[in-house]
């Protein structure tokens, strides 16, 4: 399968590490509308996952990391890439500019076959969680979204959870800081967000509840969701508050996590009794984590709360889509 990357942030240069080492798939081209020397210091030396063995030297317009060549672009307007000559099978866009039909149609009228988004997306883009709902794509699709972090997180805790009968879910998000917080306080559409990042717990707005109700329609009405930004680079802590439908134990919900982690959701979910904190999550590769020992149950009402690696759990399963996907072209 030959990949293809547009917009590398924070997802789109982790991806591209990622992928240079995998076998099976070739990432032929990334596209970003930085300075290219700029990139290929950014692509090497990374503040979280550290730096790559090999550098990253740029000539005669591709990247070269060790062994491997990519060709490399700036170019704004996805329709006017090479993707057609490049024989470029699925392009992932990371870029958060196209996240709707008419954006990602610019991929395909530039020849690329598929297109996966690393967002949620638009509504006319078809949602499918990998581990959830994967059965739903088709030979004809041409365009998914894999949801968020937060998404891939949440859909396979509810959906077991729901399995007993929720009334009612509140989840908090505790999540590391992102690019779209400032650096210091500066103006921004969300006031919130355009606090210090790295001063304040910082709650923001999310639209997590209506991505869980378009996904499992049985929750329409039962979820209400927020994400709290705290001073760390990485990582995420997923705080839920669940009313069941008829009263559990703490012993009871952890057996049924601990269950699915070792059959249907292995690989996909985790689930630990450790004494966990946030740095130990760096590198995960599971959609959540469930932290056993901070399971809690008043009556009715559970206390769950589950870990997860923001950035490298949700590019797991982006590459999980690309293998899935091999199968269809």
């Amino acid at each position: 399968m030959r990949v293809a990357i547009n917009g590398m942030g924070r997802i789109g240069r982790l991806l591209g590490r990622r992928l240079i080492d995998l076998r099976g798939l070739e990432l032929v081209a990334v596209n970003d509308i930085m300075d290219t020397d700029n990139l290929a210091y950014l692509f090497r030396y990374d503040s979280v996952y550290g730096t790559l063995p090999s550098p990253v030297l740029h000539r005669d317009g591709k990247f070269i990391v060790g062994t491997k060549e990519m060709a490399v672009f700036r170019q704004a307007d996805p329709s006017r890439l090479p993707w057609k000559d490049l024989g470029v099978d699925v392009v992932l866009e990371c870029s958060g500019k196209f996240s709707h039909g008419e954006g990602v149609n610019l991929h395909l009228e530039a020849g690329a076959r598929k297109v996966l988004l690393s967002t949620t997306g638009t509504s006319d883009i078809p949602l499918l969680i990998y581990g959830f709902n994967q059965h739903l794509l088709t030979a004809d699709s041409l365009v998914i979204s894999p949801g968020g972090c937060m998404t891939n997180c949440s859909t396979h805790i509810l959906y077991l959870l729901n399995s007993i009968g929720i009334t009612s879910a509140h989840l908090n998000i505790l999540h590391s800081y992102t690019s779209r917080q400032e650096l210091v306080d500066a103006p921004h559409k969300q006031f919130r967000r355009g606090r210090a990042a790295a001063e304040s717990i910082i709650p923001v707005e999310i639209d997590l509840a209506v991505s869980l109700e378009r996904l499992m329609p049985p929750l329409q009405g039962k979820i209400a969701a927020v994400s709290t930004r705290v001073p760390v680079a990485n990582g995420a802590m997923a705080d839920l508050t669940v009313q069941m439908q008829r009263p559990v134990t703490a012993r009871e919900i952890n057996s049924l996590f601990s269950k699915a982690a070792q059959q249907e959701y292995k690989g996909i979910l985790e689930y630990s009794e450790e004494p966990l904190v946030s740095l130990d999550i760096k590198g995960n590769t599971h959609s959540c984590l469930i932290d056993g020992t901070l399971t809690s149950v008043v009556g009715n009402h559970l206390k769950l709360v589950a870990w997860f690696d923001n950035e490298y759990g949700y590019t797991s399963r982006m590459i999980d889509w690309l293998f899935y996907w091999k199968k269809f072209l």
